[in-house]
């Protein structure tokens, strides 16, 4: 069975050539880029062969300079500037090639996320790395539903202009299902504030993270369908200081190639301690009721 096609995947790296010819908006991927930095910072290991999966600047590569626990960092992605021009849905690396994979902020564009995850996970040795960060379901649920609303009322209708990102609960079942041992998942929200909502739309296209959705309205945006957006955000999400607020949703993942050094859960009944002893409580059988005797 074929995946469902979501995002027009040329159109977004149009989009991103275009936010790198304006000047790209890397506040965000910087942010997340440190924060990759530090979580890798505390697994105490080396990794000789590296790949930076998909991330849409060096941000990575900045931050990781001078790290003596990555050998060789490639960046490889569908951009004329990485080192390896790769697609995130099609890897070029054979088996067992890898020691770690990172990637942020490029996987939720993905039209085949589950299968890319098996892709990673082969492409790294047994005890490999892999981690990343990407943009959650929550992510500018503000302009989602200011859109809603306007075009719900100026034009009868709502047409998709923000992406369907992934659940955190859904993560943690596909790093599963691509067979990733110790898979680990969290989530941190953002709340970046902005002058009107304007700015925050101007700063998504600098992100090259502007609409490529394959349903997506082709027709453009009626002026007062826009105004009225704007008028709605400002209603629904402004502070006192008239500032609007933007959520971004950034899940973290993690999950390592298996095997046979790694922790493993015991198996049903080979437990040498009981629960009720080291709880220094009674145990209750099936079918009693607490204070019988």
């Amino acid at each position: 069975m074929t995946n469902p096609l979501v995002f027009d995947r040329a159109l977004l790296r149009r989009r991103q050539a275009r936010a790198r010819a304006l000047g790209i908006e890397t506040f965000l991927i910087d942010r997340v880029a440190s924060d990759l930095a530090d979580r890798l910072g505390a697994v105490l290991r080396g990794y000789p062969v590296a790949v930076d999966l998909g991330t849409p600047s060096d941000a990575l590569r900045g931050a990781f300079a001078g790290a003596t626990s990555i050998g060789s960092l490639f960046r490889a992605a569908a951009s004329p500037d990485a080192d390896v021009f790769a697609d995130e849905e099609a890897l070029p690396f054979r088996d067992g090639a890898l020691d770690l994979v990172i990637s942020a902020l490029a996987l939720h564009f993905l039209n085949d996320l589950p299968g890319a995850l098996i892709q990673i996970r082969r492409a790294l040795k047994p005890d490999g790395l892999f981690l990343a960060a990407l943009l959650g379901g929550d992510t500018l649920t503000e302009l989602r539903q200011s859109f809603a609303a306007a075009e719900a009322e100026i034009e009868g209708g709502v047409s998709p202009r923000i992406a369907p990102f992934a659940d955190v609960r859904e993560m943690g079942a596909l790093l599963q299902r691509a067979g990733f041992a110790l898979p680990v998942t969290d989530v941190e929200r953002l709340t970046v504030r902005y002058s009107s909502p304007f700015f925050l739309m101007g700063e998504l296209r600098r992100m090259g993270a502007t609409n490529v959705l394959i349903e997506r309205r082709r027709n453009p945006l009626r002026r007062d369908t826009l105004k009225r957006m704007a008028q709605i955000y400002a209603e629904r999400f402004s502070d006192p200081d008239g500032k609007v607020r933007a959520t971004f949703e950034i899940i973290w993942l993690s999950g390592w190639a298996p095997h046979e050094s790694q922790q493993k859960p015991l198996r049903p009944g080979s437990a040498q301690t009981r629960l009720a002893d080291a709880l220094g409580t009674k145990e209750i059988g099936a079918g009693e009721k607490a204070g019988e005797s």
